[in-house]
């Protein structure tokens, strides 16, 4: 599936050098999609020399004409949707109608990115003495690496990538070996927009030593990563050496607190279909539900009906709702959590086995446990599985406890129709981003991060931009020229 694919340097696609390559294998068949390139050392080193001797024109060039490049990727990408979504597919196992919506969704980055790079306005600052003037400017903050998870294949490179090409940045990125299609696909009709050879490039491979090479080298400037708490702890530790600015987005376990005024079983129903998007492997999911006792019953019955009718199977399947998990351990991790929330009480409404009804993949049945106490491992571990945890509460201070309980703050979700409520409820929650009464929180328009552990920056909306750029304050002192005029 990679052929016409690989290394993407100096605008070209290659090979690694020493011809080594690494397999990709799909979580539904369990078979060899394909394989990628193993990036050496050299091949690395001549990616970030090639990025940075790109970058000196890329940062010259008018914000006008970066926009004109980002708004063709974004035409282009719409263009290809049906290819694009066919290859996120075929690697993850989502199912069609998520993956165009996926590829909509990336194509939005680089419309709205093509207008905000306009944007990104300085100041001038009144200043004290009549023959001064104080201004603040915004300048690229140089070459930029891209890390991006296996989840969301696309969309995740292309919140990164878009805002660091509006800014005037050059780009390494490194997709998740396990999903690198839709990147591959970007590298391509970025080239075919017309963005100058150099100004993106693509690296697969094995991630150590590759990501530890990259970080250490003195031309990266800024890291963005999406992935997990460990891993952006060490990515932390790495950047620290190098002094160099970070955007970290490292998942989430969101609360969602539905209080007694809300309807239960519309509550129920809209949260069980998002809960189930993509198997669960979604950072933002409703993934610890907190239901006031007076309405419990029936909003766990009509999700549990929700669950019920999902259909599992291989995204390119017709009327497939929810895939595979994306490896093995991911699998047995969810089981393990399943078990252990089991054994401290809960109660297994629906699922909590592997799914038979598939001679290969890594399915699981979709799963709610009702009465699931505090301590159990599923309400403190990120499930990233599709594994509901139902438990209720009687007072709103119990339940905000409940709720900032854990070290994640990424997103948290409110139901209810009383608005001061909800303000209250919001003004509480520890995390970056809220929604009220919706599940669909992620928009170009809109930034997207965390807080506490979920990491700190924002990808997205008109502060995305500014992550890749750093001010300059400008002092001037007017001086008398010397022509008498």
């Amino acid at each position: 599936m990679y052929k016409d694919f690989g290394l993407l340097i100096s605008g070209k696609w290659q090979s690694a050098s020493n011809q080594e390559v690494i397999s990709v294998v799909s979580p539904v068949t369990e078979q060899l999609i394909g394989t990628i390139p193993a990036a050496t050392r050299d091949d690395i080193e001549r990616t970030l020399v090639n990025c940075q001797q790109a970058g000196v024109e890329w940062k010259k060039t008018s914000a006008w004409s970066r926009a004109a490049v980002l708004r063709r990727t974004a035409d282009l990408i719409r263009s290809h949707v049906d290819e694009i979504a066919k290859i996120m597919s075929t690697e993850t196992g989502k199912p069609l109608v998520e993956a165009k919506a996926e590829v909509g969704a990336s194509a939005d980055q680089f419309e709205w990115y093509s207008e905000e790079g306009k944007r990104a306005y300085g100041q001038i600052i009144p200043a004290r003495l009549p023959d001064e003037r104080l201004s603040v400017i915004y300048q690229p903050v140089g070459p930029c690496l891209a890390l991006s998870a296996w989840n969301f294949p696309l969309l995740l490179p292309a919140r990164k990538i878009a805002a660091a090409l509006a800014a005037g940045c050059p780009v390494i990125s490194r997709p998740a070996s396990e999903a690198p299609g839709s990147c591959f696909a970007l590298g391509q009709v970025l080239i075919d927009a017309g963005l100058p050879a150099g100004v993106f490039s693509i690296l697969t491979g094995d991630p150590n030593p590759m990501v530890g090479d990259l970080i250490s080298s003195p031309i990266i400037r800024k890291v963005s990563l999406t992935g997990s708490v460990p891993i952006g702890k060490e990515i932390l530790r790495q950047c620290a050496e190098g002094i160099k600015k970070v955007t970290m987005e490292l998942g989430g376990h969101a609360p969602v607190i539905v209080y007694p005024d809300f309807d239960p079983i519309s509550a129920a129903k809209k949260l069980a279909t998002t809960k189930f998007r993509n198997c669960g492997q979604v950072c933002i999911s409703p993934s610890r539900f907190y239901v006031h006792r007076s309405i419990i019953e029936p909003f766990t019955k009509a999700f549990v009906e929700v669950a019920k009718n999902l259909k599992t199977g291989s995204g390119l399947d017709e009327g497939v709702t929810t895939g595979p998990l994306i490896r093995e351990k991911s699998l047995k991790n969810a089981l393990s959590l399943i078990a252990d929330a089991q054994v401290k009480g809960a109660e297994l409404l629906l699922g909590g086995n592997l799914d038979t009804s598939h001679k290969t993949g890594y399915f699981l049945e979709p799963t709610v446990l009702a009465n699931v106490p505090s301590d159990a491992r599923i309400m403190i571990e990120e499930p990233f599985a599709p594994v509901a945890p139902i438990t209720s509460f009687d007072r709103f201070e119990e339940a905000i406890k409940l709720a900032n309980s854990t070290s994640f703050g990424l997103a948290s979700y409110v139901f209810t129709h009383d608005s001061a409520l909800a303000e209250q409820t919001t003004q509480a929650l520890e995390s970056g981003m809220v929604g009220i009464n919706e599940t669909l929180l992620a928009t170009a328009e809109a930034p997207f991060g965390g807080i506490k552990e979920s990491g700190f920056g924002r990808e997205g909306g008109s502060l995305g931009i500014f992550d890749y750029l750093v001010p300059k304050y400008i002092r001037h002192r007017l001086a008398k020229g010397s022509v008498d005029v």
